[in-house]
Order: structure tokens, then sequence, then C-alpha cells
């Protein structure tokens, strides 16, 4: 276990932001680090290295961790020390239980608003096909599923899914870096699939496209005989 004041780019924030401001630029910042790897889980989030660091107060630092505590990226110990949330494979069944709930319903409810603007979902999966890291292709992945949420027309649906963003994207970047590791092929993969999910909401019926992600998010759970490594990766 590392602490945050190590092996991590020294960050200085600007002195006259806001304290409001302040405490988002530090979610901004670590959560860019946790995403990125350059935290793992279970590391230490000492207040005072993390202000040291930013050039900032333990006011907003502590602000900042209490937020990222309700995003499902911080976890406090009873003594009130903050560390880099470790997802267990409990945690990706309730994800994805979760997950299998929602978004084929989103599909199927926005089936006929995506059809009318598949260019959303194709400027996405251009973009994806372009990505030069692990974590910009994880971002535009939840981006892809995150815009069929939004063509639902249904504001809870959308808002119950974002609330768990986070959390999906610490543990589907953390199981992209691994597959990367061991295949090469994630990107391909997640392209290949996207399109096959666009060609599905151009020629099929809103009732296919719900089975479709349905297919799609269990596919995903073929993932999670890896999650111990995942646990454990950066």
């Amino acid at each position: 276990m590392q602490s945050i004041g190590k092996d991590i780019a020294t960050t200085t924030m600007n002195s006259n932001m806001k304290p409001k401001n302040r405490a988002a630029a530090t979610v901004m910042q670590l959560r860019s680090e946790i995403m990125l790897g350059n935290l793992a889980p279970g590391d230490l989030l000492a207040e005072a290295s993390v202000a040291e660091r930013l050039g900032i107060s333990r006011v907003p630092v502590r602000e900042a961790l209490f937020m990222m505590e309700r995003e499902g990226l911080v976890d406090f110990s009873p003594t009130g020390r903050a560390y880099v949330k470790k997802l267990s494979p409990r945690d990706f069944e309730e994800l994805y239980v979760l997950r299998l709930a929602l978004e084929p319903l989103a599909a199927k409810l926005a089936a006929a608003h995506v059809r009318a603007n598949l260019w959303e979902l194709e400027a996405n999966v251009a973009a994806t096909e372009n990505a030069t890291s692990i974590p910009d292709m994880t971002r535009l992945d939840l981006d892809f599923h995150q815009i069929i949420l939004a063509r639902s027309g249904n504001t809870r649906l959308l808002k119950l899914w974002s609330s768990l963003r986070s959390e999906l994207e610490l543990w589907l970047g953390r199981l992209h870096r691994l597959r990367e590791i061991h295949t090469k092929i994630t990107r391909t993969q997640t392209v290949s699939t996207h399109r096959e999910i666009i060609d599905c909401f151009r020629q099929q019926s809103p009732a296919a496209c719900e089975r479709m992600i349905a297919q799609h998010i269990q596919s995903w759970r073929d993932w999670l005989p890896n999650s111990e490594s995942v646990l454990e990766s950066k």
C-alpha cells in the first residue's frame, strides 16, 4: 500500500480558487489518478499529503474525499483515514445486477430516438476507435451507454445509472487494463460490439434492442472470474 504522496506528479492549484472550486478540482485530480491506475486499490489518501502536493489547505481535501466516498471511489476506515476503494466480487455482482435491470429497459425505451440520432453512437464509436489510452477507451465505453440512457427519456432511469457511473468506470477501467495485458484487443472488441448494437438499433425492434443490450451486459459478467486479479491491478 502506498501513500498518495509517493510517485505521483506534483500539481499545484490556483490559490485564488474559491473553496468549493478547490474541492471540485481536487476531486477531478484524484479521480483522474485513480482511473489512470496511478493510485491503486487500498492506497492511503492522507489529507496532509494531498493538501501539500496540491498547494491547498486540508479543508477542501477533506470535502473532496467525502464527495468521492459518495461516488464510491473512496472508503473511510473506522479511524477516519481515507483509502482508494477496493471493489470486491460482491460489488461487481451488485453493479452487474443493476446494469442488467436498467440498461436493457433504457434501450427499449430509447430505440426510436436512438434510431433517429444514430450519429451520436457512431461518433462515439469513431472516437473509441481512435482512443490512445485505456482510460479514454473506458470513458468512451460508458459514454456510449449513457447516450442510450439519455435517449430513453426517463430522467429517473438516467439518474440511477449516473449514480453508479464512477464505480462502473473504476471497475471497467481495471478490467480493460487487465484484458489488454492478456489479449491486446480490448479496443477492437469494444468497437466491434458497439457497432453490432448500433446495427440493432438501426434495423431491429425495441424488444430486439432490449435483448441485445441484456446479452451485452451478461457478457460483461464473464470477466467476473478475473475479479481477484483486477482488485490488485493498477
